[in-house]
């Protein structure tokens, strides 16, 4: 099998053309001659032993692949995208001419770097010496341009996709809607769970007691501050009615669960914060604090 990356065939373009503008041509010792010698002498090549003809074959593909650029008009600083091209061979000295992803009309704004495809916000161009490939972030994950050496890609909370609206469509498994995120396990009175997929594989993750998962900031919260959480319902307590009123509404108000003396409830703006006081502590009411166990007495 021959197996050739076109920045080898572009190399041996380069040289060919400097022959050529020296008066000959050619693509083994003591032969020569202008370029459409490759079609006529064939001559040359019957004499050829066999085992030289499938080596021969593949320098052909890649000086046919040349002729599509004709030498006074390439250059050694061109940006035409040909890395991304290979000739692959198959069985008995085939070949078989296959493109990942070729974008003849991509060009690199610097020599060397990253740079955000127009109009797709999960796709980039990737510049090495000039030569330009156009690449997609794994599904679920977004192109951030302000990332110079790591990974490109990355959540899409921390990417900014203004000009940029179009993705790839999502690849959906079994446990996972799209194969890379955090997502939201439970309804709105089930807020404490959150599952990390990577590979479409899902990871399931418990917020700290008392928080829900937030899925605008990836973070665990005070179940209050997350949009679609319902905190009365989540933690099983509700603050009295009148800390909902204006007039309360920097109001702080402590109150004992009537579950566990280690837990008690904070009310923020008139909405529930559940705290724990740890192993060996209780909440007591006549400091509105934790205090030690044994001075806690009502229980």
């Amino acid at each position: 099998m021959f197996v050739e990356d076109t920045r080898g065939g572009r190399a041996k373009m380069i040289k060919a053309c400097e022959a050529e503008e020296a008066g000959s041509f050619g693509f083994g010792s003591g032969t020569a001659g202008a370029r459409h010698d490759l079609d006529d002498d064939h001559s040359f090549v019957d004499s050829l032993q066999h085992s030289r003809l499938r080596e021969l074959s593949s320098v052909i593909q890649i000086l046919l692949f040349g002729l599509l650029m004709p030498c006074h008009r390439y250059n050694r600083d061109s940006n035409f995208a040909i890395n991304q091209n290979r000739f692959i061979g198959a069985n008995q000295g085939d070949f078989a001419y296959t493109n990942t992803k070729q974008q003849t009309s991509i060009s690199c704004p610097e020599r060397n770097g990253r740079f955000p495809v127009p109009s797709e916000c999960d796709a980039y161009i990737e510049c090495i010496d000039g030569v330009p490939e156009e690449k997609l972030c794994p599904e679920g994950l977004l192109f951030n341009p302000e990332v110079r050496f790591n990974f490109p890609c990355g959540y899409p909370i921390d990417v900014d996709c203004d000009g940029r609206p179009n993705r790839q469509p999502p690849q959906p498994s079994e446990d996972c809607p799209h194969q890379y995120g955090y997502f939201k396990i439970g309804d709105h009175q089930n807020c404490g769970q959150f599952m990390n997929c990577a590979e479409g594989r899902g990871h399931i993750f418990d917020c700290p007691e008392g928080l829900a998962f937030n899925a605008e900031s990836y973070r665990c919260d005070w179940p209050d501050q997350v949009p679609d959480c319902d905190a009365e319902a989540f933690l099983g307590f509700r603050c009295p009615e009148e800390l909902s009123n204006p007039e309360h509404r920097y109001q702080i108000r402590f109150f004992r669960s009537i579950l566990d003396c280690q837990r008690y409830y904070v009310c923020v703006n008139g909405r529930p914060r559940l705290q724990n006081c740890g192993a060996g502590r209780a909440f007591n009411e006549l400091i509105d604090a934790c205090d030690a166990a044994a001075n806690v007495t009502g229980w």
